[in-house]
């Protein structure tokens, strides 16, 4: 025969269900930090990707260190009117784009 008090019963269910509870939120909160750092990690995977500046689309070229939307433009105006790009350096004789952009992109840029 169980002779523990009602009040002592109740109690114990209680904090059972607090405890787990508690559990499953921590849980929640870890996979959820960890879906948002994978999340981080993908993006910086889309910005690292290499930049073809004969094919690449304006949402690429914006993608590039210190090319913003008028740069990438003028990227696309360049390609236009001269043509294929013959080597990487030949882009800082796109208007706005130096020698400085170009060595802060040399590993991404492909042609």
């Amino acid at each position: 025969m169980n002779n523990k008090p009602k009040h002592l019963s109740k109690t114990l269910s209680a904090l059972t269900l607090g405890v787990i509870l508690l559990v499953n939120s921590s849980l929640t909160l870890a996979k959820e930090a960890n879906d948002t750092q994978s999340a981080k990690g993908q993006s910086t995977q889309v910005i690292q990707q290499v930049v073809n500046l004969n094919n690449s689309t304006f949402e690429q070229l914006v993608t590039l260190k210190g090319v913003g939307q008028a740069k990438a433009q003028a990227i696309i105006v360049y390609r236009k009117k001269v043509g294929a790009f013959k080597s990487i350096d030949e882009l800082t004789k796109v208007s706005g784009i130096g020698e400085k952009i170009v060595s802060q992109n040399k590993t991404r840029l492909s042609i």
